[in-house]
């Protein structure tokens, strides 16, 4: 049986989807190119599991109340409870199993997502490996004296696209009302998110569960179940939601919540591991071309590749939050404590909620493997144009509006808390 995953990190199976960066104009990247070789051999989290099973030094428990491997696998891969959130988007192969009663909930971590719904043949699994991005996987709900995750590159038919950059990538994506003049058509609406977008563009076919004052989302609304026939637009009893439990049985997950600032984390480093995978290929590609060096024009192409992420790490088009928004769950506490700090106690995980996401403006995927995974040219660059802006000596009008004392925080936060930094980032600016 075939279980494409846009199924767990999305609402996307439209004819209609906004873009406008020029990355998303990107259809395809060659998975066989030999600089890529997508099908090969792969370095991730679930492929480490799966090796733990293989050899029996890791087992499963298998849970009651129709959670199943989900309790095991979640603690396995580190991933916390409280990252759930909710979608009821009719999107999934599995679509027969999701509704507004019975959504489809994800969990997780900076690398690695794990999909439950109910009654569900599969769990559905994403885990970044450093150089080839996201691969797909399966394991049968069923249980199993062998359970075993199996790889799915037939999902790459949802899951490589210009949402994800043409490569297989992950997708969050928004499901928008009809308006009454569009209501007697059908016909897709449906919004790739991140970051940039704003709060009112923002989980339609989600639950959302936490306050955002007066700004008004599109999450906790039913009738946006279908992306190719919404529903209409609806803010009676969708906004600032604290409980799910008037809407349905909450007991049967694992956490009662769908969480505003998981979700809000969640866009933000879906962009972001993207990013990284897409530049990191395009630099492996051109780099076998070029026999081991980029060429001028290599470069030309790359760089500005390269700034895009730049900006996108610095939060550059953040959307400002207009008023504090503040979730229900323990993940705002959960999540900074992942983190390192330096000595005044700073993080990048640290959140700020009143103003925009995170209290830093630099992206805490700094410290991935899929960022140290990134070819030595990119990687290189990226250290010196961040060294650049932070110091400021990049004076362009693409980061004024990163302050002063943001630019020295991140710095500092950064000296002391990357271990693999230039040279050139330790001496006093």
């Amino acid at each position: 049986m075939r279980v494409a995953l846009v199924c767990a990190l999305s609402t996307l199976a439209v004819s209609t989807v906004v873009f406008a960066d020029r990355l998303e104009d990107t259809f395809y990247v060659p998975l066989d190119d030999p600089a890529i070789q997508y099908a090969g051999p792969v370095s991730d989290p679930i492929a480490h599991l799966e090796k733990g099973l293989e050899s029996q030094k890791t087992k499963l428990d298998y849970a009651p109340n129709g959670w199943g491997y989900l309790p095991a696998v979640l603690k396995q891969l580190n991933i916390n409870i409280d990252s759930q959130v909710l979608v009821f988007s009719r999107t999934s192969i599995q679509t027969s199993h999701i509704s507004p009663q019975t959504p489809r909930a994800i969990y997780f971590n900076d690398d690695t997502a794990v999909g439950f719904v109910q009654n569900g043949e599969v769990l559905e699994l994403t885990a970044i490996d450093p150089k080839q991005g996201v691969i797909l996987y399966t394991l049968d709900t069923e249980k199993s004296d062998r359970p075993e995750f199996a790889r799915r590159d037939d999902c790459l038919r949802c899951h490589q696209g210009a949402p994800t950059m043409g490569i297989p990538g992950l997708i969050i994506s928004s499901v928008h009302p009809v308006t009454d003049a569009e209501a007697r058509e059908s016909h897709g609406s449906a919004f790739i998110t991140d970051d940039r977008t704003s709060i009112e563009e923002r989980w339609g076919g989600w639950y959302v569960t936490g306050t955002s004052g007066s700004q008004v989302h599109l999450g906790n609304n039913p009738e946006l179940t279908d992306p190719l026939n919404p529903g209409r637009a609806s803010k009676e009893g969708t906004q600032n939601l604290t409980s799910l439990a008037a809407r349905f049985n909450t007991s049967r997950y694992l956490a009662p919540t769908s969480d505003i600032v998981a979700l809000m984390t969640l866009e933000h480093q879906t962009r972001m591991n993207n990013l990284m995978t897409r530049i990191g290929w395009d630099a492996r590609i051109a780099l076998r071309e070029g026999k081991g060096t980029l060429d001028p024009a290599a470069r030309d192409r790359i760089n500005p590749e390269i700034e895009e992420m730049l900006g996108y790490m610095l939060f550059v088009d953040e959307a400002p939050l207009k008023q504090p928004v503040a979730g229900v769950s323990t993940f705002t506490k959960t999540f900074p404590e992942r983190g390192p700090r330096d000595a005044k106690g700073r993080s990048l995980r640290d959140f700020d909620l009143q103003k925009r996401l995170f209290r830093y403006p630099l992206s805490f995927l700094i410290y991935s493997a899929a960022f140290d995974g990134m070819p030595d040219v990119v990687r290189d660059r990226v250290y010196q144009r961040l060294y650049d802006v932070l110091t400021g000596k990049e004076t362009s009008k693409t980061f004024v509006g990163i302050s002063a004392a943001d630019r020295q925080a991140v710095l500092e936060i950064v000296r002391a808390t990357k271990p693999t930094l230039p040279k050139y980032w330790l001496a006093a600016n």
